[in-house]
């Protein structure tokens, strides 16, 4: 993977409490503040700029259904964009819906993978009800965000469109993976492509759908000009066993000797069942 290391473990415990002294002496406390107009939303792509927070996609409604018509109506996506002052206790907002309509459907979708790099915001993927398949689908989509200047449209009430470049690629079609930047590369680790309704049942019980985990790094540069998007360098590595997962987390790590990479944590995954 030459500069970058993947370390892949299940972490099903973790220590609840943490001293002062495990710290470095320092103490952190967590206070709830109450933000009003702050959207109810879960399994967004977010950025930030300046101490302000660009939030997209996600769904209104909490914890899915679990029955096949009810669970992820198209109805409680998130098609508002928010902007987000946590210090002044502000906040902004506008429909996505003026945009063109392949970026509306990713941008109102769930379980998006996504990084900020300097002020853009990458947005890979996503899982949602389509209106032009009349169908839930996983989103082919690589999407590049002006955070800034989004952020700026949303609170004066200007178009969003300037703002917002995407291109469609078969190798962005995930969801529930997770996008990490390390240096000049990106990696998408994990996830699946799933197409279809959510049907705990199985694919073979009314509504079915087609389920494939990507069991890979997908490591490539994106090349981006503030016009063009690019992506370059692209090499896959699969490993049918330790990154069949989804839905879990990827944070940065710093190994023993010193390199740098990432290391993934648990998932969501039944190796031998064709289930959601």
């Amino acid at each position: 993977m030459n500069r970058s290391s993947i370390l892949l473990a299940t972490a099903l415990l973790v220590h609840a409490h943490v001293n002062a002294q495990a710290l470095g002496g320092r103490t952190v406390y967590l206070e709830e503040v109450t933000l009003p107009g702050m959207p109810g939303v879960q399994s967004f792509a977010w950025a930030q700029h300046n101490g302000e927070w660009l939030i997209l996609g996600g769904r209104t409604d909490g914890l899915h259904q679990r029955q096949p018509f009810a669970s992820f109506l198209a109805a409680d996506n998130n098609t508002t964009a928010y902007v987000v002052d946590p210090v002044g206790l502000q906040v902004w907002s506008t429909s996505i819906t003026s945009l063109p309509a392949a970026l509306v459907e990713q941008l109102q979708c769930t379980n998006m993978e996504y990084v900020q790099r300097d002020t853009t915001l990458y947005v890979i993927g996503g899982y949602g009800y389509a209106a032009s398949l009349l169908d839930h689908t996983t989103h082919d989509r690589l999407t590049a965000i002006n955070v800034p200047g989004a952020i700026q449209a949303i609170k004066n009430g200007q178009p969003l469109g300037p703002h917002f470049r995407s291109l469609a690629d078969p190798r962005m079609e995930v969801t529930g993976g997770y996008l990490g930047l390390e240096g000049d590369h990106f990696h998408l680790v994990g996830g699946q492509r799933f197409e279809g309704r959510y049907n705990p049942m199985g694919p073979n019980h009314g509504p079915g759908f087609v389920q494939e985990y990507t069991n890979a790094i997908r490591r490539f540069r994106i090349e981006d000009d503030g016009v063009n998007l690019t992506i370059a360098d692209y090499q896959e590595v699969i490993d049918t066993v330790n990154l069949h997962r989804r839905d879990y987390n990827l944070v940065p790590q710093v190994f023993p000797n010193g390199t740098t990479g990432f290391t993934a944590f648990t998932g969501v995954f039944q190796y031998g069942q064709d289930l959601p």
